[in-house]
């Protein structure tokens, strides 16, 4: 025989077969079919979730004109002058752009001093008791000249964090870069044109253009918008209450917007 099995043998497994009643059979069939892999399609509600979460669908006329293909940068967009009402607009045009949170809040430490958290926690007294809200402040920018700075609040950390990065998003600014510095003349864009001034609150800061290999001189925090702004080399002081964090990051905001006040290029 072709399987190598006799003509005997193969009488008998006849016979058994012929012997196996037809409902043993009916179970055997169902059985195979629950093993075998059954193809699973989503459900129309979870399906259409899933793609509202990987795809944007513009609502305003500027969000339309950038998936049109009427916009390829962002720096088209500020140059215009156009209102960005929706944080798609940044994520389509600036995939890959980068986050930093502002650590404003703080909790007493065990030996001292002031352990620096994400958010800053408020509370107001109400006739049940206390109810607490969270603030946070978060920089976006693409290390290219453009940034942008918001704050959120909400009764939960997490959400005043995505709060604030939608309103960082909406925010954003082109801002000028260049060689201001006598020392060094190189006509690049690793630092600032010029000296500038920003103030918010009782905080003002000043930024000066440092020459090349110098580095941000600046505290950790003011680093962080400096570093996603585009700018490698830069000295900064400041005067007044700048413990008060969020104060300090907004007063240097207001310095790098102010350098957009000068027409022209340097």
């Amino acid at each position: 025989m072709a399987d190598g099995k006799t003509e005997k043998e193969v009488l008998v497994e006849e016979e058994i077969a012929a012997d196996i009643p037809e409902a043993v059979k009916e179970v055997v069939k169902e059985a195979t079919k629950e093993a075998a892999p059954k193809e699973v399609t989503p459900h129309p509600k979870k399906r259409q979730e899933s793609e509202k979460t990987t795809s944007w669908i513009p609502k305003t006329e500027l969000g339309k004109g950038v998936v049109a293909g009427k916009y390829s940068t962002i720096q088209e967009v500020l140059e215009k002058g156009h209102l960005i009402l929706e944080p798609g607009i940044i994520d389509y045009l600036v995939p890959g752009i980068k986050q930093e949170i502002i650590y404003i809040g703080g909790t007493p430490g065990k030996g001292g001093g002031v352990k620096r958290t994400a958010t800053r926690i408020t509370a107001r007294m109400h006739k049940s008791g206390r109810r607490y809200n969270s603030s946070s402040i978060v920089v976006v920018g693409n290390e290219d000249g453009v940034v942008g700075i918001g704050k959120g609040s909400s009764k939960e950390h997490r959400q005043a964090i995505e709060q604030a990065v939608n309103n960082a998003k909406l925010g954003v600014i082109k801002i000028k870069r260049g060689c201001g510095s006598w020392e060094c003349n190189c006509k690049t864009q690793h630092s600032i044109p010029f000296r500038v001034s920003g103030k918010y609150g009782s905080v003002r800061v000043t930024l000066n253009p440092a020459p090349k290999g110098v580095g941000i001189v600046a505290d950790k925090e003011s680093k962080k918008i400096l570093y996603l702004a585009g700018i490698k080399d830069l000295w900064m002081s400041s005067d007044g209450q700048t413990s008060t964090r969020s104060n300090l990051s907004f007063a240097v905001f207001t310095a790098l917007r102010n350098l957009s006040r000068v027409k022209g290029d340097l």
